[in-house]
This record gives C-alpha cells, sequence and structure tokens, in this order.
C-alpha cells in the first residue's frame, strides 16, 4: 500500500497539463480598481456624490446626446431671430417710441430737442467767426492780459466756462479799429461831413478815412495771440482748417485772427502780407466807411457810393487774399462790393457777421439777390453767411429772441441752401445781445429752436461749423494751385498816396 500524501502536499497534475500561477498582489489590485472606475463611470452621481439607483449601469449611446444639442441650439436661434425681428420692426416703424436715452445707440437724435443739440455740438462744436474779445481787453483793460482772469465769470459776453458751456470749439478773435475812434481823431472833418449829410435829406456820407499807423491793428493782434497764449490747455493757435480739426480733437478751442476792415491795411497790400505772416486769416473789406479798396453799406440806408464797388486795388487786394489764403469777408460791403467780389474771387468767401435783409430790412444784412449767387453751380461762388445776433441787425427794437435769430438762418437757408450759412455772433461787439442768446453758453437754444424746425444732425453740425471748414478748405486749395503755379504777389500801390515818390505815383496812375 502507498502511503496517503502527506499533509500539504498538492495532487500531481496530469501529464502534460501547465500549471497557473495564482496572479500576484499587484496586478489584483489594479484589476480591482479597474472595475471600480467602470462602475463609477456609469453611475448618475447626487448632489452629496453617491449613486443613484435609477442611473444605467452603462453610459448611453453617443447619438442620443447628439441629438438633444441641436435642438437646443435650435431653440436659442429661433428665440434670438424672434427678438431681432421685433426690435427691427420696433426701430424702423415707430422711432419715435425710442426712449432718449438709446436714441444714440441707434445713430438717433434724442426727442428731446435740448439734450440733441447738445448731442450734435458734442460731436461738431461750434466755430463762431466773429467774437470782438481783443477790443474789449482793449477797451477795459488797456491790454493788460495780466489784469484779464477768463477762468471764471468776466466782463462781457464770453469768458472760459461759459465757452464750455457753450460747446464752442473755436472762434475768430477780431481785430477791429472803430470807425468812431477815428472819428474822434478827427472832429472837424466828421462834423463837416455830417452837416452836409443833412442838407441832402438825411443821407449819409462816405467817410474816406485810412489809418496813419496800423499800431491799434497791431495790439490787438497782440493781446490777441497773448490771451492764447495765457491758457494752452483751453486756446490754441489755428492758421488753417487742419489745426482747427486738431484742436477740436485735443478738446481745445481753436483761435484765429481777423481783421474788419480794409482801412487797416492802411492802404497797402504790403500790410496784408504781413498780417498773413502774424496769423490773419480773414479780412473783411470794408467797415462802416468807404475805404481805398471797396464802398461800405455803412450803418443806415443812404451811403453814397465811392467807387461803385471795388476799386481797381481792391480787385489786386483780393487777388492778393486768393493768393494767400486769406479768407475775403464781405460783411460791412456795399451790395455792388458783395456782388462784384462774388463774381472775381477764385476762392469761397465769407461774410463773417451779416443776418438776413429779408427777414429784417437794414443796410449790413445780406439781400435775397446777392443770397442766390451762392453756392456751386454755374455763376455761383460757394460761401457761408454767418448769421449775426446783433438785435438791430435781427429785428425791431426790443424783438431780438433766439427765435429771430433762427429766422434768419432759415431764411439764408432757404435761398442759398443749409450748406452755406453759419454763425457770427458778434459778441463783446455788441451792446445788447438777443432773448435767450445772452452769452456763449447758449449757442445750444439755437440748435434746440431750430432742430423742433426739422433740422437734422448733418445740417445742424454743418451750422456749427463744418460749412465755414468746407469754406475755408477751398480758399486753402486755391491758395495752394496759386503758389504751385508761381502767381507773384500783388506790387500794386494806391494811387493817391502822398508818402511814395511823385514819380512812382504818375507812373501807378498811368498803369491803373
Amino acid at each position: 500500500m502507498s502511503s496517503p500524501p502527506s499533509q500539504g502536499s498538492r495532487a500531481p497534475s496530469p501529464e502534460g497539463q501547465q500549471r497557473s500561477e495564482p496572479p500576484n498582489r499587484e496586478a489584483l489590485n489594479q484589476m480591482i480598481l479597474g472595475l471600480g472606475k467602470t462602475y463609477l463611470s456609469t453611475q448618475r452621481i447626487t448632489a452629496d456624490g453617491a449613486a443613484d439607483e435609477s442611473s444605467p449601469l452603462l453610459p448611453q449611446p453617443a447619438a442620443t446626446r447628439a441629438e438633444k444639442i441641436p435642438k437646443t441650439r435650435a431653440a436659442v436661434w429661433t428665440v434670438l431671430t424672434t427678438v431681432f425681428a421685433v426690435s427691427l420692426v420696433f426701430l424702423l416703424g415707430f422711432p419715435q417710441l425710442l426712449p432718449d436715452a438709446l436714441a444714440p445707440l441707434v445713430g438717433r437724435l434724442p426727442k428731446d430737442p435740448m439734450r440733441a443739440a447738445l448731442l450734435v455740438l458734442d460731436n461738431a462744436p461750434v466755430i463762431d467767426g466773429h467774437i470782438d474779445l481783443p477790443i474789449l481787453l482793449r477797451s477795459a483793460f488797456a491790454n493788460n492780459v495780466s489784469s484779464v482772469d477768463l477762468s471764471k465769470e468776466f466782463v462781457g459776453h464770453v469768458d472760459i466756462p461759459r465757452l464750455r458751456q457753450g460747446k464752442v470749439g473755436g472762434f475768430f478773435w477780431y481785430a477791429r479799429r472803430v470807425p468812431f475812434t477815428l472819428l474822434a481823431e478827427f472832429p472837424q472833418v466828421c462834423l463837416r461831413r455830417l452837416r452836409k449829410a443833412r442838407t441832402r435829406g438825411g443821407r449819409f456820407p462816405y467817410f474816406h478815412l485810412a489809418c496813419p499807423d496800423n499800431s491799434d491793428t497791431l495790439e490787438q493782434i497782440d493781446v490777441a495771440r497773448l490771451t492764447i497764449d495765457k491758457y494752452p490747455d483751453v486756446f490754441q493757435v489755428a492758421l488753417g482748417s487742419e489745426d482747427i480739426k486738431d484742436a477740436i480733437g485735443k478738446g481745445k478751442i481753436a483761435s484765429l485772427l481777423g481783421v474788419e476792415g480794409g482801412h487797416q491795411l492802411g492802404n497797402s497790400i504790403a500790410v496784408l502780407r504781413q498780417y498773413h505772416s502774424l496769423g490773419v486769416r480773414y479780412v473783411t473789406l470794408t467797415h462802416t466807411c468807404h475805404n481805398a479798396f471797396a464802398d461800405s453799406c455803412g450803418m443806415a440806408p443812404g451811403m453814397i457810393p465811392l467807387h461803385g464797388g471795388l476799386s481797381a486795388i481792391g480787385l489786386r487786394l483780393i487777388d492778393e487774399m486768393n493768393r494767400l489764403g486769406v479768407l475775403v469777408d464781405l460783411s460791412h460791403t456795399s451790395d455792388a462790393t458783395a456782388t462784384q467780389a462774388l463774381k472775381y474771387s477764385k476762392a469761397p468767401v465769407i461774410w463773417s457777421h451779416s443776418s438776413a435783409r429779408a427777414v429784417h430790412d437794414v443796410p449790413r444784412n445780406v439781400p435775397d439777390d446777392i443770397l442766390a449767387l451762392i453756392g456751386t453751380g454755374e455763376g455761383q461762388t460757394d460761401a457761408v453767411v454767418m448769421v449775426n445776433f446783433a438785435p438791430f441787425f435781427v429785428a425791431d427794437p426790443g424783438n431780438a429772441t433766439v427765435y429771430t435769430v433762427a429766422d434768419h438762418v432759415e431764411h439764408i437757408a432757404k435761398v442759398a441752401g443749409k450748406n452755406h450759412v453759419g454763425l457770427g455772433s458778434d459778441y463783446d461787439g455788441i451792446d445788447s445781445t438777443p432773448i435767450g442768446l445772452e452769452d456763449v453758453s447758449k449757442y445750444p437754444a439755437l440748435f434746440a429752436e431750430l432742430y423742433t424746425r426739422g433740422w437734422n444732425k448733418h445740417e445742424l453740425a454743418g451750422l456749427a461749423g463744418a460749412n465755414l471748414l468746407r469754406v475755408f478748405e477751398g480758399a486753402e486749395k486755391v491758395s495752394k494751385n496759386l503758389r504751385v503755379a508761381n502767381t507773384p504777389p500783388v506790387f500794386d500801390i494806391y494811387h493817391k498816396r502822398q508818402d511814395m515818390p511823385l514819380r512812382l505815383r504818375r507812373l501807378q496812375a498811368f498803369l491803373q
């Protein structure tokens, strides 16, 4: 008998059968861990992290999830499309229902006139063609700029806070020698001529007076430049249209220089060139008196003509203004002077501070037949008429208001076109102002009034300054072309000058 197998021994394997080794501990752990991950991935995890008994043991097919995504996306796009369509119908069909606060977001002006005006002027600030601040500084402060403080409320119509409030982006500082000052210097001449006027049925004679020197004009240019330099964060000198845009882009007030009255040239075209070199960019051909260059309209009907419009030297003055790029200003000129200058000038012209004669009949305003000559058509000249706020130019005594000024703007726009009207307030050069336009802070009131009359944002922007900029650019283009063509300066001399050699004066008289 064979002895039984000892305890712990194994039964022999069948022959040829391989013995399998038990898995080691590491492999066993990996297998268990893999099964756990597979299980957990099939469970729905609840908020506390435990598996939900209702969770499927196997993951859902990918196709089922993909079918739900397009359905959700389609629903979202349907809602968005519906909202867009409804909004579009609302905006196009019922724009008047859009709240003022949202109007600018869609390129529309608010319904409230003042809010609309302020929005327009924020983007297209006022460029005033005529402010007499230099003459105020002369008369009230003897040109002592150190005594002037424009940073707070100031005498007159202009200071920095009110310029900001009125949305002013630029203006012409005017150098002016007042004819009444000239008459005070020649009292006997003045009295004799006024006595003669009474014998002619109240008609006013001409006063052919020229400055014996140009110190007054130079002093006013000086005081303007010193005041501009005193506030470099507010004002910026502008010598051209690009300078105006640059200043406005920087949030500053573009400051340009103008000379009111050709008598300030001292009968000399050479002086014009020197004024230009000092920054002067327009000259009014006359003031309230005739001069060597042209006839004035005076202050009242009945001014007796001297030249019948432009003189021979006046035509040559315009030639030189065109060559230099100095704007020809026709405010204060007679109708004959204005008509001839419009037809003769190669460059666009301006009226720096004139209104419409058809609205209020005074010689200083522009009649309809001359307004009809303004434009870009055949036989017309591009120009801008900048409406004056002086009460005695816009309405009968006591009736001047922001509404009557708006009447002048609208009439000029009706006859000449809205692209040919601007603003030339005459602030600080007038003793009184229209109700509602008391100073430079009140410009928005005029724009609000015109907005209620149907003016759109583009037309209002043109009135504010874009029309003036176009004319200025046109004059600069003519100047550039003339200089490229090597057009020589004008050297003509006024034949009545007494300070030139007699032989030269005779030669000039012969040539003219």
